[in-house]
């Protein structure tokens, strides 16, 4: 099904016309990836080969031509197209995705080919085993980041500090992974509420997953454009992190609220690796 849609941000997209149901929606946020985003949907064509499935390019209104390269992508692809003008923002384009997804199993990757298409296969396969959420993890044995090594240090510290202040995070070694499979009844009734770049994060404390796993991957270098995980982006996603730490601290009574910041202090050494992949499988009855 071929959809193009040019909305502003503040409206929510008309269902879609009717399809085939896919197994996945595979939704890929974008902003100025005309040139990545030809690789990538060719990529997802060849991993995906004997599923059904569905990409809901999200464009933020780029400059340089990336919807009339997804237009033109859709002639040959099953793609939809949303064109979002106003505020940008990388999880707010995927929410506006998830609105014009047809699955029951919704996934989100970025364009610019950091996240390996080649890994959603076993992803799915997870998925269809009967995990409710899957994460790609740069931080699972096996995995790994090969991205520039300031912007690898400072994941890594975020991804620390996370588990460290948000006790939900502690369901993954990476909950900051923008490379995620889910089935929709995760997030089905629930009010998410995405600062900046970290979708997962509110999925893992808002949501209702009580299966997941992380399964290692190796996050790849960018071939072409630019990062858009700026500073601005960095301090935004530091204010989301701390917003949803003291809201957990507010929301529990004394006595856990002691808890949970002796647990703060005391969580986990800088040196600690993370555990392996059958030891990951946290239930969601611990969230607090």
């Amino acid at each position: 099904m071929r959809v193009v849609d040019k909305l502003p941000v503040q409206e929510t997209p008309s269902p879609p016309g009717k399809v085939d149901q896919p197994e996945l929606s595979l939704i890929i946020a974008t902003y100025n990836e005309a040139e990545n985003l030809p690789r990538l949907v060719e990529r997802v064509h060849r991993a995906l080969e004997g599923h059904a499935f569905e990409l809901v390019v999200v464009d933020d209104d780029s400059p340089d031509g990336t919807a009339a390269v997804a237009e033109e992508l859709s002639r040959d692809f099953p793609l939809k197209l949303v064109v979002r003008t106003g505020r940008r923002g990388l999880a707010l384009a995927a929410l506006a995705g998830f609105r014009r997804a047809d699955s029951q199993v919704v996934g989100v990757m970025d364009a610019d080919l950091q996240h390996p298409p080649e890994h959603l296969r076993p992803m799915l396969a997870a998925i269809n085993r009967g995990f409710d959420l899957v994460v790609a993890s740069r931080y699972s044995k096996g995995g790994a980041d090969l991205g520039g090594a300031v912007r690898k240090n400072m994941s890594k510290a975020a991804s620390l500090l996370t588990r460290a202040v948000v006790s939900p995070a502690r369901k993954t070694p990476d909950p900051l992974s923008g490379f995620f499979l889910l089935r929709r009844e995760v997030v089905d009734g629930v009010e998410l509420k995405p600062v900046g770049y970290k979708l997962l994060l509110e999925v893992l404390v808002r949501g209702n997953a009580r299966r997941i796993t992380s399964l290692p991957y190796v996050f790849e270098r960018r071939l072409a454009g630019n990062s858009k995980f700026n500073l601005s982006e960095q301090v935004r996603s530091l204010r989301h992190i701390m917003r949803l730490a003291f809201a957990e601290i507010r929301r529990a009574d004394p006595f856990s609220r002691f808890r949970l910041l002796l647990a703060d202090v005391t969580f986990a050494p800088l040196s600690q690796r993370p555990r392996p992949l059958a030891q990951n499988l946290i239930s969601a009855d611990t969230l607090l």
